[in-house]
């Protein structure tokens, strides 16, 4: 059902003020094209009722003739900002982004954070990023999670359909995404709950066994026949199954590089207000997908950039892969048990 104005003002407030917004503080809403028009105008209402200075900044879009997908992360690296060091200054020069264009994996944002810019970003439909108000429960959760896979070594994944994977671990952080940004230089995703890494550089072998129901992105589709990853050295060698392996081989194809077969970010979900099952609900083009990549219990892995992370890959090629029904151990010990998450901070805040 839609989401009126003033809920979405509320939600927005909400955020806002997890954000560590204040009077005075000067927020640039980064838009374009696909901006969804009741996120934009909540959000500066909100903002301007908060007493922040609000200003917008509307740039063109980009790569539209090379990505296969009007996806925001089908086709990553260049970005409106690229050369742009006009729009780099504005951005630097606020306390606050609010990025409802999608900015991501490019050294531009990396720049803007370094200066202490807080930077949140925003695309799901309005209907979404009221369904999914994050919270303090969530931080506390994930944050816990992250300080776990923080010091972890391995992680090991297996499933029933026969996924069976190893990741050597501690090159790279641990991140937290819980949905606001409180901290300078922080970046976040409103709606989230999931924790993530990525593997050594080298250090990802084994099998994995994608399963009917699991998901790929930026496709938005739900797996129909098993597919078979062979893993070794940190990269995919052989994709098999029946059309959905077809489907993704081909897509990966078309990138022209070998880097978009690396692996990247490995992890799993948290957010329980998040559901495996809403793909199917929302128009393909209005959504990139936060539900499933959310979900309590997914194991979520990557294909693609790592350069989030410090790393040096920037493959314009990005390919998320929520799992139901995984086992997830960190050193021995499991996290996530069959889909189900084993923690003590079972959170289930007002919005659940």
């Amino acid at each position: 059902m839609p989401v009126s104005d003033h809920e979405l003002i509320e939600a927005w407030k909400e955020v806002l003020t997890l954000s560590k917004l204040e009077q005075g503080q000067t927020v640039t809403v980064l838009t374009s094209m696909s901006t969804h028009p009741q996120t934009l105008s909540t959000a500066i209402l909100a903002a301007r009722a908060m007493g922040a200075v609000v200003n917008r900044l509307d740039l063109p879009p980009v790569n539209g003739e090379k990505s296969l997908s009007r996806d925001s992360l089908a086709y990553l690296g260049t970005t409106p900002l690229t050369g742009n060091r006009a729009a780099i200054a504005a951005l630097k020069e606020s306390d606050l982004v609010l990025d409802l264009m999608t900015l991501l994996f490019s050294p531009e944002q990396h720049e803007i954070l370094k200066s202490g810019t807080r930077i949140l970003l925003a695309v799901e439909p309005p209907e979404v990023l009221a369904r999914m108000v994050p919270s303090k429960a969530d931080q506390s959760r994930v944050k816990a999670a992250a300080e776990k896979l923080g010091a972890a070594r391995e992680m090991h994944v297996t499933s029933e359909a026969g996924t069976d994977v190893r990741f050597r671990l501690g090159q790279y952080p641990a991140i937290s995404e819980y949905g606001f940004v409180d901290e300078p230089g922080r970046w976040d995703h409103w709606p989230s709950g999931f924790v993530l890494t990525w593997a050594n550089e080298g250090g990802s072998s084994g099998t994995i066994v994608l399963d009917r129901g699991d998901i790929l992105l930026p496709m938005k589709s739900y797996v129909q026949d098993r597919i078979t990853f062979t893993i070794a050295d940190g990269y995919v060698r052989e994709i098999a199954g029946g059309l959905d392996a077809d489907i993704l081989r081909d897509y990966m194809a078309s990138y022209n590089d070998p880097e978009a077969y690396a692996m990247s970010h490995i992890g799993w979900g948290l957010q329980p207000r998040a559901r495996w099952s809403t793909l199917g609900m929302y128009d393909r083009e209005a959504t990139i997908g936060m539900d499933a990549r959310a979900f309590e219990g997914n194991f979520l892995f990557s294909f693609g950039p790592n350069n989030e992370a410090g790393g040096s890959r920037t493959t314009a090629c990005h390919i998320d892969i929520p799992m139901r029904n995984c086992t997830v151990a960190l050193d021995g010990s499991e996290v996530v048990r069959r889909g189900q998450v084993l923690d003590t901070a079972r959170e289930r805040n007002a919005h659940a």
